[in-house]
């Protein structure tokens, strides 16, 4: 039996083996786990909720399921079973494998501020082959050998040995309990320059740990090699304790996406607001905040050459001045001479019918009046995502009495730049 269980955004699995050509399934002692870790999985946010991300429900005749939100990535469970859940992205070309469905998700989470992935490259990586725990691996792994090809850190380490010479400071208490019978011996503390430092204990750990981990013969191979290097090192066993004694500044810049990383293996943490529980490891994402942070690098960038100016999540306006509350925070804002469009990000599949006004939701329009009365434009753009059901809807749009007009424009993710571009010269 294949243990993975490859789902996307939105699906409903169940362990209901009579509904498994209609839903994701799961057998029953997998799904009963994944419940646990549902269970398991708390929240580090006040207010946030702890089934934010998988929600379970039940469904007459099928039974008890667990629903798929919005957020995207993998679960590893301890029992060896992976539910690995990838974004809806349609894509122009056949993605079967979904390979270019992973490579345009990683290419949008590299974006986010807090991804820890500066150098990871997709050129000779057998993506088909991998889920996406083990890519996260493969870009671990990337980070260290870029490290191990400046070189590692090492420091004047303190030591405390009985040697049969004389060398640095005599610790006198231990020498006279050790060396009564032994006057040819000294007890001695003195420093030496070692690779034993905080930040290379944890990089061991972390390796040992995927080593025990990875199911991909490449990453077990880049392990073993990497692991050379640390020879003469000691595995972290106290992370905490290594970990706070960690400062990262100009001389260990090298360091600094590394140890990220290998925060989140160690502690099985995921980059979002949620710690998991024993049952379980997961790296989950909210789409949401990837996409914006997708469009937001790359309308910087499109635009900005072009001599626009443009903010994210700003923060110029609140809806109420006396006293002044509830705070407006479009995703983009941009402006040029004396023109000012707002943009904001959507990461919904919209549906080609006009009588349901597209799936656009009123509260979503409405937040879009708010921002054009407030930052006196009439020009607002909403940025869903392009999909293949929407081909033949284009220049949607809804104009006010007073003027506001709201765009609709989709982006096509898998093009972005072209995508991009294409946007800008329609307001030129």
């Amino acid at each position: 039996m294949k243990n993975i269980l490859e789902i996307s955004e939105y699906d409903v699995i169940t362990c209901n083996d009579e509904y498994k050509s209609e839903y994701a399934y799961l057998p029953e002692g997998v799904f009963g786990d994944l419940e646990t870790f549902i269970h398991e999985y708390t929240s580090s946010e006040d207010g946030a909720d702890a089934l934010e991300f998988l929600k379970i429900g039940y469904k007459r005749n099928l039974g008890k399921t667990i629903s798929v939100t919005n957020y995207v990535g993998l679960i590893q469970m301890n029992n060896g079973y992976q539910i690995q859940v990838l974004p809806k992205i349609d894509l122009a070309s056949d993605d079967t494998d979904r390979t270019e469905t992973k490579k345009v998700f990683l290419q949008m989470l590299r974006t986010m501020k807090d991804f820890p992935a500066k150098v990871f490259n997709t050129a000779n990586l057998q993506m088909s082959k991998m889920n996406l725990y083990e890519i996260f691996i493969n870009m671990y792994l990337q980070e260290v050998r870029e490290l191990l090809k400046k070189g590692i850190k090492s420091d004047y380490i303190q030591q405390n040995d009985n040697l049969n010479y004389f060398k640095g400071k005599l610790d006198i208490t231990n020498h006279i309990k050790s060396n009564l019978t032994h006057k040819e011996r000294f007890f001695m503390l003195y420093d030496e320059f070692l690779a034993d430092r905080p930040e290379n204990k944890i990089i061991k750990a972390t390796l040992e740990k995927l080593g025990r981990i990875t199911n991909s013969a490449e990453n077990q191979k880049e392990i073993r090699q990497q692991l050379l290097f640390f020879e003469n090192v000691a595995a972290s066993d106290n992370y905490v304790r290594d970990f706070s004694k960690i400062k990262l500044d100009r001389t260990t810049e090298a360091y600094k996406s590394i140890i990220e990383w290998s925060k989140v293996f160690l502690f099985n943490k995921s980059f979002t607001s949620f710690s998991g529980g024993a049952s379980a490891r997961a790296l989950l994402f909210p789409m949401e905040k990837v996409y914006e942070s997708y469009i937001a690098k790359y309308m910087k960038q499109t635009f900005g050459n072009d001599g626009w100016d443009v903010s994210t999540q700003d923060r110029g306006y609140y809806l109420f001045d006396s006293p002044r509350k509830f705070a407006l925070r479009p995703d983009i804002v941009i402006s040029k001479e004396n023109q000012v469009i707002i943009l904001d990000t959507k990461w919904k599949k919209l549906v080609p019918e006009a009588g349901e006004n597209y799936g656009i939701s009123q509260s979503d329009m409405y937040q879009m009046y708010a921002y054009a009365k407030k930052y006196h434009t009439s020009e607002i753009v909403l940025l869903y995502p392009w999909n293949k059901d929407m081909s033949e809807c284009e220049d949607i749009s809804f104009t006010s009495e007073d003027g506001v007009n709201v765009r609709v424009y989709l982006v096509d993710v898998d093009n972005i730049e072209e995508s991009l571009d294409t946007l800008l010269k329609s307001f030129e």
